[in-house]
Formats: C-alpha cells, structure tokens, sequence
C-alpha cells in the first residue's frame, strides 16, 4: 500500500531533523572543516530518496485519473418508429351541458334564515301568553 505524501513530509521533516543533531554534534566535536560521518551520510541519502518519492508522488497525483469503465451506463439504441402516415384522429362527439342542479342562492337562503327566526320569537310569544 503506497504512503501518501503528507506521511513523507512528516517523514522529511523527522529525518532532517536527525540529519540537524548528527551535522551539529559532528561539527562540536570536530569543528566545520571535517567531513561528513557515515551516519550523516546515510541519513542525508535517506533525506533525498523520500523527496524524490515525494516529488514523484506529488507527479502522480496531478496526472488525470482513469475512469473505472464498470460505472458507465450503457444506453441501448431505440428502435426507429415506422415511417408510415400518422394515424386518422377518432371523430369525437361534442360534450353535452350537463343540466344544472337545483340549488338556493345566497339571497334566499339568508331569507329563509330570517323567516325561522321570525317564526321562532312569534313561537316563544305564544307559548308564554298560555
């Protein structure tokens, strides 16, 4: 399983720092002008050899990624309709009014209210008087 690059940077930075403390120590035992140690040589070639595989992974990555074929849909072609002369249109018959129900309006049916209130305070009248 490949390592992905923000793990290589952790990696980079936790190797130069070791490649800090061996240059540092080398050069307070020994002073500036000496050469290298083995150890400083290794970690410096493990240094470089993780920024190439960095750089080469960061490559990778910009490159376009292929699509996996399995995820397309595949359309099948329609069958082509016949060329033949469209259809006559059926002669349809013409709607009918339906008759109107028969119905109250407005006018009369507050009439009519007020009808049976009238009735019913003549009738509450008649009853007390007997």
């Amino acid at each position: 399983m490949p390592i992905r690059i923000a793990s290589l940077h952790r990696q980079i930075e936790k190797s130069g720092a070791k490649l800090h403390r061996a240059m540092v120590s080398r050069i307070h035992s020994h002073g500036a002008d000496d050469a290298p140690s083995d150890q400083e040589r290794a970690l410096m070639e493990e240094r470089r050899i993780l920024k190439e595989a960095q750089a080469t992974r960061r490559a990778q990555s910009l490159q376009p990624r292929p699509k996996p074929k399995a995820s397309k849909i595949v359309r099948e072609a329609k069958a082509p309709k016949d060329a033949t002369a469209p259809k006559p249109q059926r002669d349809k018959a013409p709607k009918t009014a339906k008759a109107a129900r028969p119905h109250i309006s407005r006018a009369e049916k507050a009439a009519k209210k007020a009808e049976a209130l009238e009735a019913a305070k003549r009738a509450a009248k008649k009853s007390a008087k007997t």
